[in-house]
């Protein structure tokens, strides 16, 4: 088992920044891919960034060159810098562990970021 604990969602004017905080323990494995979705109302869950535990990095295309994902693999945590923020990055933003070897992806409780206009 994974639990992951998310920090740092809150409501921001559009233009601004917010960093997310996920720390994850328990059965941590040190190959693995941790990551954020996001969700909003009435859509699906996407994909907004993830990165590996050797520091390869995706990102959705609408949060290029505004968002940087980063981990901390000495305390298992990974963090979301989030500038530039629109009004539609406004979301219900989850941490992911995925764990490589069974192919299990664990999930966060979530963390409200609202972007104002």
């Amino acid at each position: 088992q994974v639990q992951l604990v998310e920090s740092g969602g809150g409501l921001v004017q559009a233009g601004g920044s917010l960093q997310l905080s996920c720390a994850a323990s328990g059965s941590i494995f040190s190959i693995n891919a941790m990551g954020w979705y996001r969700q909003a109302p009435g859509k699906q869950r996407d994909l907004v960034a993830d990165i590996r535990s050797g520091g390869r990095t995706n990102y959705a295309d609408s949060v290029k060159g505004r968002f940087t994902i980063s981990r901390d693999n000495t305390k298992n945590t990974v963090y979301l810098q989030m500038n530039s923020l629109k009004p539609e990055d406004t979301a219900v933003y989850y941490c992911s562990y995925y764990n490589v070897y069974n192919g299990y992806t664990y999930w966060g409780q979530g963390t409200q970021v609202t972007v104002s206009s």
